[in-house]
């Protein structure tokens, strides 16, 4: 009867002495621990454990620890010891709430329902005029719809509109460069104050598309397709979307499109100096820091998927050489490439993926000691420098 309620702490901690080390335990954890409101997997792990993003693999380590995420507010957890070998059970606490997450949903599910990178936009159908003319419509209001020639009465659709196109320079000299182009009412490249993203390093010319971003606007029902010669489809919007104008498209609504459990893990590759950065931070100038998303430069075809967990670091300065290339009043400028010393790179946070694409990926600041900029180089959690 206590399985289903074993927490993912008791997963981390009431392990055998092999885990015990590679999870590197705090030494100043208390012998029980009360599972709070608001509480995620990570964030318990990372009370009591040096690497909060182990505790998948040891959970697997110990059959007899259940479902973690099965984890309730309330619950009591033993985290006592006796000879390398856990004495005590897990109490259970009242259901009222839901069960935790391995990360807030509440930061996230704007980013899972709203934002998705495509390959290509100009293919789906689009708003071509809204009622008695409007700039912008919004709930109850019709906007005509054309592309949708066989479209039925009642059929559902997202609104989405194409706010900014990810690109990548693939250089062998360096590393990669990253760029990301705001889209005008069309999704043609134009400066559009309204991006809520900002970008990383621009390249000339010769780069490759990682994708589109598209943002969703709101849903609606069509209520008329293209009859009587009439050449668009009528589109009633819902509530609780953001207003729709002229070249906003329509995709078929999804149902729940995106996970809500998260197993963190190290990425399966390695991943050459330059290719894996951030490329942009959500609802920021150019930093973020713990509980706000960030786009990276890689997805699935790189071996990203949900779960996977990044460190992320500034990329070290190269510092010109005063001491033996000085003089000490020498323009920092004027230093060779071999009059240089490269410093190291600095840690700044820890990202976990939350949701995936072919080129780009969305993840969460864990935590960290320093600003998530754009263009910080991407490692694996555990990279020492």
């Amino acid at each position: 009867m206590l399985k289903p309620i074993r927490a993912v702490i008791a997963a981390a901690l009431l392990t055998i002495a092999t885990y015990a080390v590679a999870a590197e335990l705090r030494g100043d954890h208390p012998d029980t621990y009360v599972v709070q409101k608001g509480d995620t997997l990570w964030d318990i792990a990372g009370r009591f454990l040096e690497r909060p993003w182990l505790w998948p693999e040891i959970w697997q380590a110990n059959p007899q620890i259940a479902n973690p995420h099965l984890i309730y507010p309330g619950d009591v957890v033993s985290l006592a010891y006796l000879d390398r070998v856990a004495a005590a059970q897990v109490q259970p606490g009242p259901r009222a709430a839901s069960p935790l997450t391995g990360v807030p949903l509440s930061e996230i599910e704007p980013f899972l329902k709203d934002l998705r990178v495509v390959d290509a936009f100009e293919h789906l159908p689009y708003v071509v005029g809204l009622e008695e003319n409007r700039l912008r419509s919004a709930e109850g209001q019709v906007a005509y719809v054309k592309g949708l020639p066989d479209a039925q009465p009642g059929q559902r659709y997202a609104v989405v509109r194409p706010i900014q196109r990810y690109t990548r320079l693939d250089r062998t000299a360096c590393c990669d460069l990253f760029h990301r182009d705001r889209l005008d009412f069309r999704g043609k490249r134009n400066l559009d104050f309204e991006q809520m993203w900002t970008n990383a390093v621009v390249p000339d010319h010769g780069h490759e598309l990682l994708g589109y971003e598209l943002m969703r606007q709101g849903t609606g029902t069509i209520s008329r397709g293209e009859v009587g010669g009439i050449e668009a489809s009528t589109f009633v919007l819902d509530s609780n979307g953001r207003e729709v104008r002229v070249g906003d498209r329509l995709v078929p609504v999804e149902a729940q499109p995106y996970d809500l459990q998260f197993f963190p893990h190290p990425p399966r590759q390695q991943f050459e100096y330059g290719r894996a950065r951030v490329l942009a931070v959500a609802d920021m100038l150019r930093t973020g820091g713990p509980r706000d998303v960030v786009a990276l430069s890689v997805g699935a075809r790189d071996g990203i998927d949900n779960g996977t967990v990044f460190s992320t670091w500034h990329q070290g300065d190269t510092a010109p050489d005063r001491v033996s290339k000085g003089p000490w009043d020498r323009s920092g400028d004027s230093f060779a490439r071999g009059d240089r010393v490269r410093l190291p790179d600095e840690y700044a946070a820890h990202l976990m993926v939350f949701r995936t694409f072919e080129n780009v990926s969305y993840a969460l600041v864990m935590e960290g000691i320093r600003p998530v900029q754009i263009g910080q180089e991407l490692k694996h959690p555990d990279a020492p420098y």
